[in-house]
């Protein structure tokens, strides 16, 4: 899983992959139309004479190399903008956009086209001829037109991309993909999450990384296998250093020790990715984060902007709003005598992590307070019924507004902020009602047999 995966990922992210491969595909194309022979009477054809032909492949080289500095310098710049401005955890999706692959590959495909007719148009033997492959000088012309057309696509969609909006509409759609899709789901209110026994072997992480992705049915068959538990101590997104520990293996028998930990480095190094970044794939914090980033950052003294805070949160409580539907938590895993349970993060903890830094960066301004606040009542209203993201949701709540009071705002600056949290707490106690009301209901015995 780890090979595949990884190298599926940085192809997924790597700016250079459909280049290259745009440059083998002109190349081949390039070839098999120099094999077709056509007159000059043929409409498609080059009407130019070879040295027409040989100026015009020149004139579309030099140009080539001219836009493809400009793509790239365009590129650069917008990469910087967005980590300067925004986060540098944002450069991940600029690279991971397709479009701008697509035509950096047809930009560098019409190049290498064009190059390559060079050493075939107009010569023959090494001496000059007047025969040359016109379908194939035709391609180029046809090339030339589609990397103009692209050029006015790709400044059209250069400037939208980096516009606010469309970067965290972006990550509130990669994060519900995530959620959706990706997340290890949890074990409900109370998973039987199994404690680590004293006799547990640990094994260490060979590298130092964050964990991207872990391949549960490949672990759970090794650990069936071997009729042994397996309990990972990083969470996904969390960072590990090579030598600590990774996980701990052990056998349900009393007294009984699992063997050298050793043997199953190389199961968890195949199963359990390690990579230098944070990922998509398993990975729905990755998301909160980055949103998180861009909030603080334009709470900060140097950019003082608190409606793009503001907008940051309004896509957070969609993704919070799907979390608190979602389960979530330890998710364990159980098959053929074995057992894996890798660590998860708890609704709470979402939450903390999205409402924690911008509270504290943000509540100078009473209306983040306030969106913060309608952030967690959108949450209460979707949570499924457990007390624990009630708890959680009101403890955030409690925090966002003592903070909010002792930073000395003027009480009608205060007014709206004290009103959402009289309406989230009313929500709350609702809910919490109805759910206990529902507990009772379904835990009272049935009537009396008459």
């Amino acid at each position: 899983m780890r090979p595949r995966g990884a190298l599926r990922e940085y192809l997924r992210g790597s700016l250079s992959v459909l280049p290259v491969l745009g440059a083998l595909v002109a190349v081949l194309a390039g070839s098999l139309l120099s094999l077709v022979d056509v007159g000059p009477r043929f409409p498609l054809a080059f009407q130019g004479t070879a040295d027409d032909a040989r100026a015009l492949l020149t004139g579309i080289v030099s140009t080539m190399v001219t836009v493809i500095a400009v793509l790239l310098g365009l590129t650069v710049v917008a990469l910087q903008m967005a980590s300067t401005q925004f986060s540098p955890r944002l450069l991940r999706n600029f690279l991971r956009d397709r479009p701008n692959q697509l035509v950096l590959a047809v930009f560098v495909g019409t190049f290498v086209y064009s190059a390559a007719g060079l050493f075939t148009v107009g010569v023959s033997a090494g001496e000059r001829t007047g025969d040359y492959p016109r379908l194939a000088v035709t391609g180029a012309i046809a090339l030339m037109f589609a990397s103009l057309t692209l050029l006015v696509f790709f400044a059209n969609h250069l400037a939208h991309s980096i516009q606010i909006d469309t970067i965290m509409r972006t990550i509130e759609g990669h994060t519900l993909a995530v959620i959706r899709g990706g997340l290890l789901p949890g074990g409900g209110a109370v998973p039987t999450v199994p404690t680590v026994p004293n006799r547990a072997t640990p094994v260490a992480a060979r590298r130092s990384g964050y964990v991207q992705v872990v391949d549960v049915a490949g672990l759970l068959a090794q650990a069936g296998r071997r009729r042994v538990t397996v309990r990972l101590r990083p969470r996904v997104g969390d960072h590990v250093v090579a030598g600590t520990t990774l996980a701990w293996v052990w056998t349900d028998g009393a007294g009984a020790r699992t063997s050298d930990g050793v043997e199953f480095e190389p199961i968890l190094d195949e199963t359990v990715r390690i990579g230098f970044e944070r990922t998509f794939e398993q990975d729905a914090g990755f998301g909160c984060r980055q949103l998180v980033d861009i909030a603080c950052k334009a709470l900060s003294s140097a950019i003082n902007d608190p409606y793009t805070a503001i907008q940051a949160i309004d896509h957070l409580a969609v993704v919070f709003s799907a979390l608190a539907t979602a389960p979530v938590g330890d998710h364990v895993a159980h098959a053929a005598g074995g057992t894996v349970v890798v660590p998860g993060r708890r609704f709470g903890s979402y939450l903390a992590l999205g409402c924690g830094l911008i509270r504290r960066c943000g509540m100078r301004e009473p209306t983040v307070a306030h969106a913060m606040l309608r952030m967690l009542t959108a949450c209460a209203a979707r949570s499924a019924d457990e007390p624990d993201r009630f708890t959680a949701i009101r403890h955030e709540a409690e925090l966002i507004v003592a903070d909010c009071d002792r930073a000395g705002h003027r009480t009608g600056d205060l007014a709206e902020v004290h009103a959402e949290a009289r309406s989230l707490q009313a929500l709350l106690g609702a809910r919490m009602a109805a759910s206990a009301t529902r507990g009772a209901a379904t835990t009272s015995p049935g009537p009396a047999p008459g």
